[in-house]
C-alpha cells in the first residue's frame, strides 16, 4: 500500500513539472485531498472487512475531512483599488514646484522634468500611484493639457 502512495506522489509531481504552469499550492491540495481521501475509504473498506472496526471508522473521518477541504474554494484575489484622483485643481505654483521648474520654463524644458521625475516615480518602477499621479497633474497643469 506504501508502495502505491509513494508511486502516486511521484507521478503527481512529474505531471505537475510537465504541465509547464506555474504551481499553485491551493489547486494542487485540491487534487491531492480528493486521492487522499479516495485511498483513506478504500483503506477503511480494507479494514473493516478484516475486522478491525475502530481504525475503520478513523479512516472514514479522515477520508470525509479530506474531501471537505478538497471541495474549499480559494478566496478570489481581491481587485486592486483604482489610483487616487486629485481632489482639487493644482495650482501654477504648485505644479512648478512639483516638477521643479521656474515660471518661466518652456513645454520642452516641463517635459523634460516630468521624464525625468517619472521615470524614478512611476509604480512599476517602485515609485508610488500618488507621486505618479502628481506628476502627471502637474504636466497637465503646465502644459495645458
Amino acid at each position: 500500500m506504501i508502495y502505491l502512495a509513494i508511486g502516486a506522489a511521484i507521478l503527481w509531481f512529474l505531471v505537475g513539472l510537465g504541465r509547464g504552469k506555474a504551481w499553485s499550492p491551493r489547486r494542487e491540495w485540491r487534487f491531492l485531498s480528493a486521492g487522499f481521501a479516495l485511498a483513506a475509504f478504500a483503506a477503511a473498506a480494507y479494514v473493516g472487512i478484516r475486522g478491525a472496526w475502530e481504525i475503520s471508522i478513523v479512516l472514514v473521518i479522515l477520508g470525509l475531512w479530506l474531501v471537505t477541504t478538497a471541495r474549499l474554494n480559494p478566496a478570489a484575489p481581491a481587485a486592486p483599488s483604482p489610483p487616487p484622483q486629485p481632489s482639487r485643481e493644482m495650482s501654477l505654483k504648485e505644479a512648478r514646484s512639483i516638477l521643479g521648474v521656474g515660471p518661466d520654463a518652456t513645454p520642452k524644458e516641463i517635459k523634460a522634468a516630468y521624464n525625468r521625475l517619472i521615470r524614478m516615480a512611476h509604480p512599476d518602477k517602485g515609485g508610488t500611484t500618488g507621486l505618479a499621479t502628481q506628476l502627471n497633474a502637474a504636466r497637465d497643469r503646465l502644459l495645458g493639457g
